[in-house]
């Protein structure tokens, strides 16, 4: 018997640089005009989705897979991805991630963090950080002791529909006026460079972590290769963004009805625009704007119907 998709109820992260495009773009009932990130498909402890449908409703992610492990079918000891929405309304700090590695010694057996970006939107001119000019990692502390930010930093300008893998080890930063949906690699681990000499409502300025950030920043920077590949099923246009040890990611551009084969994976599923539904033999699902689900193992073979767009990930 072929299982129900699994629709997530997002947790929503309060942060100093967010904004309020989570609930004007995607109508999400967020907590403050500061909501920074949407955890749309999360199982880690710090902000877990709840399952919103089905025999599960009710059941937090992470009590999902250790209760139900054949609903996934992986090697991995916890639920290994990490999708997020975040509304950047002003710069974020300067930072670093560590990799699986380092982050298993160094932060309590926490996973590593290489992440990736897709641009939902952003206002024109809108840049990130990505990467930096340092040759070696003695010139790249100096310029960090230095604050020679402006020589150090790389930007790039971005505009919506770009995608960047940032593996671990990257120095980046989202600027101010950017969404992405972001997935990752199911960890909370970040260590800040730079915040721009911020300050919070009480007047203290955020930690920074610079000794383990240099000891993990890559020096010298190599940009990330992508190679998109595009293939069309019926009405589906599926562009492969990256797909490696980490995560695969696709956008699928729906138009009209795509019939698809049961997947081999668990898949994450994210609906970026549009309306439509998905149906399997257990039954037919709307789909709008800002809905979060997973098609578990068993699922069946299925159709996607409307004019959709959504990011999928998978293991």
């Amino acid at each position: 018997m072929a299982n129900q998709p699994i629709f997530l109820e997002p947790v929503f992260q309060e942060r100093i640089w967010g904004g309020k495009q989570l609930r004007e773009q995607f109508h999400y009932d967020i907590p403050s005009d500061r909501t920074g990130e949407c955890w749309a498909v999360s199982a880690h402890p710090n902000g877990q989705s709840v399952v919103q449908n089905g025999p599960y409703k009710g059941l937090k992610l992470g009590e999902l897979w250790d209760q139900q492990p054949q609903l996934f079918g992986s090697n991995a000891v916890k639920f290994p991805l990490l999708t997020k929405i975040l509304d950047a309304s002003d710069d974020l700090s300067v930072q670093v991630h560590p990799d699986d590695a380092y982050a298993q010694v160094n932060e309590n057996g926490e996973l590593g963090k290489t992440e990736c970006w897709y641009i939902l939107g952003c206002e024109p001119g809108a840049e990130i950080i990505y990467g930096h000019s340092a040759a070696t990692k003695e010139q790249f502390k100096q310029m960090v002791d230095a604050g020679e930010w402006n020589q150090l930093l790389t930007k790039v300008t971005v505009k919506p529909g770009d995608f960047f893998y940032v593996p671990s080890g990257t120095l980046h930063a989202l600027g101010k006026g950017i969404q992405v949906l972001e997935t990752q690699q199911s960890s909370d681990t970040t260590y800040r460079i730079y915040d721009y000499d911020r300050t919070d409502d009480k007047g203290a300025k955020r930690e920074l972590h610079l000794d383990k950030g240099i000891e993990v920043t890559t020096v010298p920077h190599v940009d990330a290769e992508t190679t998109f590949t595009t293939e069309t099923a019926g009405g589906t246009e599926m562009t492969t963004f990256v797909s490696n040890s980490f995560f695969t990611v696709q956008k699928w551009n729906v138009s009209g009805e795509t019939a698809f084969p049961e997947p081999a994976k668990f898949t994450i599923c994210s609906v970026l625009d549009g309306a439509g539904e998905l149906e399997n033999s257990t039954g037919s699902y709307p789909l709008k704007k800002g809905d979060h689900f997973i098609i578990p193992l068993g699922f069946g073979s299925f159709t996607l119907r409307g004019q959709l767009e959504l990011i999928i990930s998978h293991e």
